[in-house]
């Protein structure tokens, strides 16, 4: 069995044409804070390390690090979580968060979970499914079926995201099994929607021998 983490991960997307976001990823503070200078505050910071499987449970996740202060403090914080191996540094962006997955059901064989991310996926447990492939017309019947489906379509005088760009998104996911049929699990939490972009943020793909 084959795990890719987070780095390798979003590399293997990001190779296959989905959006991933913009990172840089060094053990380095001073190469780190530059790069945070190049893009801009504000920024996310994320404990990168092969055997830290739930940042969140480490507290390896800092959100909207706003100044070269704020940074230099989380960085050295992060590095000093037992097993760090390096810092991933982000743009802070907002967005409604997504759980996209795929799993290989032994009765169904490859099947695609779409619902709330971000950590109350647990909790929440707004989910749909469908075997793979999925086409659009699925797509949107499967949204349709979530809570999270009211703050897609715009509420609160937030913008609807681009339902059209995420289906597109979600159908393509849904034929990587094809490709790469020895994908036993894929979870991209969360893919940050907005009516502007789409963004993963975080992903783990497992391959089966």
């Amino acid at each position: 069995m084959q795990i890719l983490a987070e780095k390798e991960a979003e590399e293997f997307l990001e190779q296959e044409g989905f959006p991933v976001s913009k990172r840089c990823i060094t053990p380095s503070i001073h190469v780190g804070l530059a790069w945070a200078r190049k893009i801009s505050f504000p920024v996310a910071l994320k404990v990168v390390s092969s055997r830290i499987i739930h940042k969140s449970e480490v507290n390896g996740v800092r959100l909207d690090i706003r100044n070269e202060e704020e940074f230099k403090k989380n960085f050295g914080q992060l590095m000093h979580i037992r097993s760090a191996e390096e810092v991933m540094i982000e743009p802070f962006t907002h967005g409604i968060p997504l759980l996209l997955g795929l799993k290989k059901d032994l009765a169904f064989g490859h099947t695609i979970v779409v619902g709330w991310g971000d950590i109350y996926t647990e909790v929440l447990k707004d989910i749909s499914l469908r075997i793979c492939p999925v086409d659009k017309k699925e797509v949107l019947s499967l949204l349709q079926e979530l809570k999270v489906n009211a703050l897609l379509e715009g509420t609160r005088g937030r913008k609807p995201v681009s339902k059209k760009k995420l289906a597109r998104l979600i159908v393509n996911l849904s034929h990587l099994p094809k490709k790469y049929p020895k994908i036993k699990e894929l979870d991209i939490n969360p893919l940050l929607v907005s009516d502007k972009e789409m963004r993963i943020i975080d992903a783990r793909i497992v391959f089966q021998d």
